[in-house]
């Protein structure tokens, strides 16, 4: 919360456990509910009486349908601030993390009102690829990427193989920002 105060950056972190609410509450400003939590029915139930906006992903093998009813349950609970992360499905794919699902965004629009952003650092697992990855996003109508970034990726205590250094972060934001312009998007 500091940080994000000194920087004058938002912060999210990730609730594992309804009974820290009250912790989630006071230090960020977006909650954030994983994959593996996305069914977690008595902690949706609990972060839908919230006030703070909700990043819902995608659970590792949610369909579209049951991804929406989870985002269902903040909704009808009274948090209407959510919006919904593709991060990439479990297949039987070996050579990327989770297989990142863009196909899912066009079907997402005709499906909800709910904001989608796109995960390719989860999806790809490794940098070389995020960009191609975040660049399809893009492409098929995201309204925002969530891409990790580490000014020295091999000292990060985790994910070190897919964060982006400086370099990458450059090349990798003046490609979206090329491919937003072409869509007549903007990024901010």
């Amino acid at each position: 919360k500091k940080v994000g105060e000194k920087y004058g950056m938002a912060t999210i972190s990730e609730i594992m456990n309804d009974c820290d609410l009250p912790m989630f509450e006071e230090y960020t400003d977006m909650i954030q509910i994983g994959a593996r939590n996305m069914q977690n029915y008595e902690l949706l139930k609990a972060v839908a009486k919230s006030k703070k906006p909700v990043l819902l992903k995608r659970g590792l093998a949610a369909t579209l349908q049951e991804w929406l009813l989870a985002a269902e349950y903040l909704l009808v609970g009274g948090n209407p601030n959510i919006m919904l992360c593709e991060r990439g499905i479990r297949t039987f794919e070996e050579e990327v993390r989770f297989t990142l699902c863009l196909g899912s965004i066009p079907a997402l629009r005709e499906l909800t009102h709910l904001p989608i952003i796109v995960d390719p650092s989860h999806a790809m697992g490794k940098m070389r690829w995020v960009k191609d990855a975040a660049l399809g996003g893009v492409a098929v109508g995201a309204d925002g990427l969530i891409i990790e970034v580490h000014p020295r990726p091999e000292e990060s205590s985790c994910d070190a193989a897919q964060l982006l250094d400086k370099e990458h972060w450059n090349d990798c934001m003046n490609a979206v920002e090329k491919v937003a312009a072409a869509l007549g998007k903007k990024v901010v």
